[in-house]
């Protein structure tokens, strides 16, 4: 059972650093296209800030979430370093489960956000609703949730310093 959590968790994993890398290379090619076409061709394309605008959100939610995965977000641990193991773990599942239900109401707030343009229809560049730009944001924050709670209770396991 745990070997095929493992192996579903690494395919997710995978999945989203590759989402990830393929949203920072399509940034860079984007950017030196548009530079390339004001520059040679005293043109661009009228769709290109708008869609790395929002290549910018997804990859902000996407460095979010590997870095709730990989425990690597900023934290403040001054208190931690004057406190014994046991306190450093109390205040570690504590301090995630915090950040887990902040998460959360973000996550929940950003869900009707992205509702409300839904049924407001309103498109972003092209024929690309903006809902579907800004879904990012809610998943990203259920993400972090998530993984917040998985760090909190991984903190206090057994065996874990």
């Amino acid at each position: 059972m745990m070997s095929a959590i493992r192996e579903v968790q690494r395919i997710l994993h995978m999945l989203e650093d590759g989402l990830l890398i393929s949203v920072l290379t399509s940034m860079l090619l984007m950017a030196v296209v548009q530079i390339c076409l004001r520059n040679f061709f005293d043109s661009g394309l009228l769709w290109g800030e708008s869609f790395l605008r929002i290549l910018l959100l997804w990859l902000a939610m996407l460095g979010a979430m590997v870095a709730t995965r990989e425990s690597n977000h900023i934290r403040i641990d001054v208190l931690s370093r004057y406190l014994g193991p046991m306190s450093s773990k109390a205040m570690g599942l504590v301090t995630n489960l915090f950040s887990a239900v902040i998460c959360s109401i973000v996550a929940y707030h950003a869900f009707e956000f992205v509702q409300f343009e839904f049924e407001d229809k309103t498109i972003a560049f092209g024929n690309v609703p903006v809902w579907a730009c800004q879904s990012i944001i809610p998943v990203g924050f259920f993400i972090i949730a998530v993984r917040f709670v998985i760090n909190g209770v991984v903190t206090v396991m057994p065996g874990k310093t």
